[in-house]
């Protein structure tokens, strides 16, 4: 029973990781992008990006997923989107909000001298950005974003709003037909050992950037 209870919680954890994947892969540039919208010269734009980074970081993961789920048949009357579909859009959009503030703030917490110092060097607003500030940023931003991508791993499990068949719906499936209760606490293990090694890989990472330390 154990090895089959595993082997099944194994293959919902599949769809977690699945989501977990997709959502970096997608956010992370999209994050990026938001940010400098956020922070455009062009007021309209810029006050536009604010609002709906507000919007989205303002209200719960579940009610996005609900509204992409079912808001566009209910409003248009399009039911094309499968749930693993409609999962991965809400959390896209969700996590590139939140990573978004994380990149303005790093850009922002760079002093104006860096960039003047390359501009006096010849370089363009494009060179400044990627050949002075990125590393700079990126070495600010690690822990924040860290902390953010762990919470994603948890808050996949928000996919069982909209029944999408991840790991924990497969435990509860085991508690309605089974009677089960030990594989709903079990599968907190899988969430565990995930977080461990991405905490262990986020501590060499912050390591690594950490060369003002001797």
């Amino acid at each position: 029973m154990f090895l089959t209870v595993t082997k099944t919680l194994l293959e919902g954890f599949s769809t977690n990781i699945f989501i977990f994947c997709i959502t970096l892969i997608l956010a992370i540039p999209l994050g990026l992008v938001i940010a400098m919208g956020s922070m455009c010269k062009f007021k309209p734009l810029s006050f536009l990006t604010r609002v709906f980074v507000w919007i989205i970081r303002g209200t719960p993961l579940m009610l996005q997923l609900i509204l992409v789920m079912y808001g566009p048949g209910l409003i248009w009357g399009y039911n094309g989107l499968s749930r693993i579909d409609a999962t991965l859009i809400a959390f896209v959009i969700n996590y590139a909000a939140y990573f978004s503030e994380i990149y303005r703030g790093g850009i922002e917490s760079i002093p104006k001298g860096q960039y003047e110092a390359g501009y006096v060097l010849g370089l363009s607003k494009v060179q400044v950005f990627f050949k002075v500030v990125i590393m700079q940023v990126v070495k600010r931003i690690v822990a924040p974003m860290s902390n953010e991508i762990i919470t994603l791993v948890k808050d996949t499990s928000l996919a069982n709003t909209i029944a999408v068949i991840e790991i924990t719906r497969t435990a509860q499936n085991y508690i309605a037909e089974r009677a089960l209760i030990w594989p709903l606490f079990y599968s907190g293990a899988f969430y565990l050992l995930f977080c461990g090694i991405l905490t262990i890989l986020f501590n060499y990472i912050e390591k690594k950037f950490d060369y003002y330390r001797g």
